[in-house]
């Protein structure tokens, strides 16, 4: 912490108090886009700030049942620390519980004071310095989908989807949401400042979607982690459960992470007399869109059976896709064409963006806002033209290649693009995938109740 940090940090104490807030709660995302975190009370919270709070490495390398991957960095160098330090510029009151704040935390290795290489957080600053070096400023609109399970006892998972009602497609009220979840779940949103606009029930039973305005990518990032967390967090405090799980029925569809991503020309935007320009915009180019726009498509066409791995990162993932159920499994794009991997919406000027359907909601923020301007990045440093635009209803294996059907596909797809992986950083990349192989690893030795069913009785 610098000496000019301290005037900002009292003034920030001074509002914690005046609030009524005596613990501020520090969250950072791990790998897999988790929250971890650790309360801290408002007196502690200079010494927090002046020098950091202490994690253990390896709960970057944690899977969901606890159990300790073997990344490089963790198990095999005895289990260091990273430290997190609050980032008080991104405190908010937590609307649901009284006298508590929340942050996010900046990490960093303390024995070299540069940031720990599995920071996704960091990993998307990275990104950005790069589109900087290029004149580019990338701005993100976030959609994301969940279902609202609630307890089943003695059914199979012990959860059902709260409700069950099916056909109430983009509604809201209480034919499809007898209980005001959206309502209530808006609200507190809106009261949390993260840039939530609008909701409604989805096409299954139970699911909801959200969404969030467009904002520069680090800022829309950091707004979707701390969306997914207090979706959840909400739900649990009525004793529910959100998941963002790609699929968790193999009744209904799975639950999208849609990404809308434009970039602003960074010179004009420098320039406050001549406004903000829409680098991909250009009413005299090809569909209404810039050179720029056009090779991002081209980028993310081609690096996409990499970035799926990141789009799309659980054995889960895999499970959304497949014909009629509109989430991508083929390469392509179209204009306004929602049955493309990549669509472009009408809206062109200020509005014109590319939106990568591609991502589940499981995918890490940080790493899908990354991963995606990433191969944005490198379609507009090769200056290719993307092929004609799929027309008509698409899932034709005849028009366009596939992409990876399965997650261990993903990651062969993702360690072979070595121009992605330079981008995105050997050592990230390299954790990542040992994590991830860990992942398939485990699933592939586990017994499902499907395989007992289909062959038990007969065998």
């Amino acid at each position: 912490m610098s000496a000019h940090d301290i005037p900002d940090n009292r003034r920030h104490m001074e509002r914690l108090v005046a609030e009524g807030v005596d613990v501020v709660r520090v969250i950072y995302p791990d790998l897999i886009g988790t929250d971890r975190a650790r309360d801290v009370l408002v007196d502690h919270l200079p010494s927090a700030c002046e020098h950091g709070l202490a994690f253990c490495r390896a709960v970057f390398h944690t899977s969901p049942q606890g159990d300790v991957v073997p990344v490089a960095g963790g198990l095999d160098a005895g289990l260091p620390d990273i430290t997190v330090r609050p980032d008080l510029s991104t405190l908010t009151v937590l609307p649901w519980e009284p006298g508590v704040a929340t942050c996010l935390g900046e990490v960093t290795d303390p024995a070299t004071g540069a940031p720990a290489a599995e920071s996704p957080r960091d990993l998307l600053r990275t990104v950005l310095s790069r589109c900087a070096e290029q004149g580019l400023r990338p701005v993100v609109g976030p959609e994301l989908e969940y279902f609202l399970l609630e307890p089943a006892p003695g059914s199979p998972t012990g959860w059902r989807r709260a409700p069950e009602t099916t056909g109430a497609v983009y509604t809201a009220g209480l034919r499809a949401d007898p209980d005001n979840h959206l309502l209530r779940t808006l609200r507190h949103l809106r009261d949390l400042n993260i840039g939530v606009i609008t909701g409604n029930h989805e096409f299954d039973g139970g699911q909801y979607e959200i969404n969030l305005t467009h904002s520069g990518a680090l800022d829309a990032a950091d707004r979707s982690f701390r969306f997914k967390a207090a979706v959840k967090e909400l739900a649990r405090r009525e004793g529910r459960l959100a998941t963002f799980m790609a699929k968790p029925y193999a009744d209904a569809g799975g639950s999208g992470f849609h990404l809308h991503l434009s970039c602003n020309d960074a010179a004009a935007d420098d320039a406050a007399e001549q406004g903000v320009r829409n680098a991909f915009d250009d009413p005299a180019g090809a569909y209404g869109l810039s050179a720029a726009a056009r090779h991002a498509v081209a980028g993310i066409l081609a690096h996409a059976p990499a970035l799926a791995a990141l789009a799309n990162p659980t054995v889960n993932s895999y499970k959304r896709f497949g014909p009629d159920t509109l989430a991508p499994w083929l390469i392509d794009w179209g204009l306004d064409n929602r049955s493309a991997m990549v669509r472009i919406p009408p809206e062109r000027g200020s509005g014109a963006r590319v939106e990568l359907r591609l991502g589940d909601a499981s995918a890490n923020p940080y790493l899908l806002v990354a991963g995606t301007i990433a191969a944005a990045l490198l379609g507009i440093q090769a200056g290719e033209e993307p092929p004609a635009p799929l027309e008509g209803y698409g899932y034709d294996t005849a028009r366009s290649a596939e992409l990876p059907r399965d997650l261990c596909s993903a990651l062969d797809a993702l360690e072979a693009d070595t121009a992605l992986t330079d981008l995105l950083g050997k050592g990230f990349t390299s954790s990542f995938l040992t994590y991830k192989r860990n992942e398939v690893e485990r699933f592939q030795r586990h017994v499902t109740d499907w395989e007992f069913t289909e062959y038990a009785y007969h065998l």
